[in-house]
């Protein structure tokens, strides 16, 4: 989906028309001994710079499925998916007994952070427990729910006129699973004003520092800058210069930099090696940017409703049916 949303942006800022065509290939692995008919679905394009509308109408249809499915029809709706400093933890509450409704619903909510950046994190901390649901869990889940059906004409607005230069926002949350202690990790990346792609992840293994947890967020961030220059690269898109990764963390960032290795660093100084490369080759500009400006925190905690609006309008996330 990276790469369909760089041709959006692609299409958007210059005014291209888009055409969509949806294959069957059910016989992909067969011998074929006769002549088979492909059908074209082609649809309209939309306004210039506001992509597909096909597909913006695709996903409000699927949000509303999964709304009804959840039995979440009557329910009030909230404006943000998940409670400020939410810890919901695996042996807490009463066991489910359907887990399987619970792990449908969750694999439904992860097919919608497709285009659903706004509950990519609140998504990543339910999907932890699908082994085991709980209680907590599942009213969790139905509060993600009561969030889409407030906020069904919601995506993401690829405006036209549009810079093509990358630019990248990292951040972590230090030691933030209340079971493993593992930092969770995010990024996002934009294509000029145009956010193309985005991340939250828990780490494999346990940072001994806050400044750990940063460097594992931007080594995360780096090898999709490198994979996104590629991409580019292969779109013949001109040379766009130096990827901009910002950062929140001085001390992060001054490692980064600082060509001579500590013993308090030896832990990482595998991904000192590959983020100092990408600085020397100039593939990557570090910049420092304050916690108040950091989207990336989308990505990577519950924030307040305040915080969490702000920051999504900052993504460039609009709702077709709210007032310009």
């Amino acid at each position: 989906m990276v790469s369909v949303r760089c041709v959006l942006s692609f299409a958007a800022a210059h005014n291209w028309s888009l055409h969509q065509l949806d294959v069957h290939n059910a016989f992909l692995y067969g011998d074929l001994h006769e002549e088979i008919l492909l059908s074209a679905q082609i649809s309209r394009p939309g306004a210039p710079g506001r992509g597909d509308v096909r597909i913006s109408i695709c996903q409000r249809k699927y949000a509303l499925d999964i709304i009804k499915d959840g039995g979440a029809l009557e329910a009030r709706p909230v404006s943000f998916p998940m409670e400020q400093n939410s810890k919901i933890s695996s042996d807490t509450g009463e066991i489910l007994h359907d887990p399987a409704k619970y792990r449908q619903l969750v694999g439904r909510l992860i097919y919608l952070t497709i285009t659903r950046l706004d509950i990519t994190y609140s998504v990543h901390i339910l999907s932890r427990f699908t082994h085991e649901p709980r209680k907590p869990h599942l009213d969790g889940a139905m509060r993600v729910l009561r969030y889409l059906k407030s906020t069904l004409g919601q995506g993401l607005f690829f405006p036209a006129g549009n810079e093509m230069k990358l630019t990248t926002y990292c951040d972590s949350d230090w030691a933030g699973c209340p079971t493993t202690r593992r930092l969770t990790s995010g990024y996002c990346v934009f294509l000029g004003n145009s956010l193309i792609s985005w991340r939250t992840k828990r780490q494999k293994t346990v940072s001994l520092s806050s400044v750990e947890a940063e460097y594992r967020a931007m080594t995360s961030a780096c090898c999709e800058i490198t994979w996104l220059r590629y991409l580019l690269q292969d779109l013949q898109l001109p040379d766009p210069g130096p990827t901009t990764l910002h950062c929140d963390n001085q001390a992060a960032l001054h490692i980064s930099a600082n060509p001579v290795f500590h013993d308090r660093t030896r832990h990482i100084e595998i991904d000192c090696h590959f983020i100092r490369d990408k600085i020397l080759d100039r593939t990557v500009v570090t910049r420092y940017i304050s916690f108040q400006q950091q989207v990336a925190d989308v990505f990577t905690k519950a924030l307040g409703k305040e915080d969490f609006l702000a920051m999504v309008c900052k993504l460039g996330v609009h709702n077709i049916h709210s007032p310009t």
